[in-house]
């Protein structure tokens, strides 16, 4: 990654000189909570490259600090919020909906908070599906629940539209809470707004449970679903050891990006093997998973496979490509694929085996947050707060050097972030598995 080409400034409706209602005891009085657009995280932290770039004149690319300001852009009495949950289910949703509605209820007093229903399709008349009002009692207990209060939805919509939704309502924040393609549809409504002239701050807060968004160290859900992940390795694991050549297998999420196969291949120690999409790997040769799982059985007589679910796709050569509805290439399942494949090569050989296939993906998509995720939902939920009432504009609230800031939404929307194969979270999977390569010396 080219740090030095990271564009940081964050845009603004206009001047905030309103003093917080941080300020006044009844709603906080926490004075020395504030910051300050001054206050920036460096984003790179190497030392090397820090003296490098200032060696050249180049001032180090940091991002501005999250959190309250100590003067706001809008009149809390008079404004009108909204937030809308988009794209698939993820542990921790509710959660960002609480943050966000009790900040903006007890700490700035706004009164009016919507709640859009079923994504970006609740700005849109024909679909009939009616504002929800988010008071403070209605969302006081919904960190419980997994899933959306709000429902979500797939799917583009007209840009316009939402917009003209926004401007009728009179709405003034409006919070976004999706992956990559919801950031994007975000990007685009902040431009529609801009281009209007309309006075609406668009705050995105990044939701992907592979936690492959890039320039963001953590997503929101991530934690859940290695917890989750943890106990399916577990469960194959015991599954394996019980019957003679057992082999568990487990299809994790990971559309492009093997975090959580790998995270929990680490938490939960009894992996053997770890397929994921960055890392190629071969089925067949003396050096292929076959030959490695072969060798595997005859020396312990279990073995054990984590599989993310977008490894391995150069397999399915004769399906042709679709998409779904938010545009995504659908995956050929390489579940089953992995379970027919290794059941045919030892049933050829004569190798009685029994496996065992596991799938835990959905329910850990709409299972509620664990605690650590509840807790980093809190701070994503409140200081995306704090930015939309301090005016600010087209920004993603991340996570990035142990601290919360402000992403412009044109740097990470539309990129991915991956595992690194000479990283060392794979190195560290490769050490802890004893995986080999998997791969045959192509001449």
């Amino acid at each position: 990654m080219n740090m030095e080409a990271i564009e940081t400034p964050i845009q603004s409706l206009g001047e905030a000189k309103i003093p917080s209602p941080m300020l006044r005891e009844d709603h906080g009085g926490i004075d020395h909570s504030f910051v300050s657009d001054d206050d920036r995280i460096l984003i790179n932290i190497k030392r090397t490259n820090i003296e490098a770039m200032i060696t050249k004149g180049i001032s180090p690319p940091a991002f501005e600090l999250a959190g309250p300001r100590r003067k706001v852009y809008f009149d809390a009495a008079k404004l009108r919020c909204a937030v809308a949950t988009c794209g698939g289910l993820c542990p921790g949703l509710n959660d960002i909906i609480r943050a966000i509605v009790l900040e903006l209820h007890y700490r700035y007093g706004v009164k009016i908070i919507y709640g859009v229903r079923h994504g970006l399709e609740g700005f849109i008349p024909e679909y009939n599906h009616d504002f929800l009002d988010l008071t403070a009692q209605r969302v006081s207990d919904i960190n419980n629940m997994g899933g959306t209060i709000l429902g979500s939805s797939r799917g583009a919509q007209d840009i316009d539209r939402v917009v003209d939704c926004l401007e009728v309502n009179n709405i003034g924040i409006l919070f976004m809470v999706g992956g990559d393609g919801t950031l994007m549809a975000a990007s685009k409504i902040a431009d529609t707004i801009s281009q209007r002239g309309l006075k609406i701050s668009v705050v995105g807060i990044p939701k992907t449970i592979d936690n492959d968004i890039h320039l963001v160290s953590r997503s929101f859900g991530f934690d859940t679903a290695v917890d989750v992940s943890r106990m399916a390795i577990q469960g194959a694991h015991n599954e394996a050891i019980s019957y003679p050549n057992g082999v568990g297998l487990i299809k994790l999420m990971g559309r492009h990006s093997g975090f959580i196969a790998a995270t929990a291949a680490l938490a939960q120690q009894d992996a053997n093997f770890v397929l994921i999409p960055e890392v190629d790997f071969d089925l067949d040769g003396p050096k292929g998973l076959m030959a490695a799982l072969e060798t595997r059985l005859a020396s312990r007589g279990h073995a054990v496979i984590v599989a993310a679910e977008g490894a391995g796709q150069k397999f399915f050569t004769d399906v042709n490509e679709s998409r779904d509805a938010s545009g995504n290439i659908r995956l050929n399942d390489i579940g089953p694929f992995l379970r027919d494949t290794i059941k045919d090569h030892f049933t050829a050989k004569k190798i009685p085996i029994n496996i065992k296939y596991i799938d835990p993906s959905y329910m850990i998509r709409s299972l509620p947050a664990n605690a650590n995720d509840s807790v980093f939902c809190g701070f994503l939920g409140r200081d995306a707060v704090h930015a939309g009432m301090a005016g600010k504009t087209k920004l993603v609230i991340g996570h990035w050097n142990n601290h919360f800031v402000h992403l412009p939404m044109e740097a990470t929307a539309g990129k991915r972030k991956q595992v690194r194969p000479r990283g060392k979270l794979w190195t560290t999977v490769l050490e802890s598995t004893g995986q080999p390569p998997l791969k045959n010396d192509h001449t």
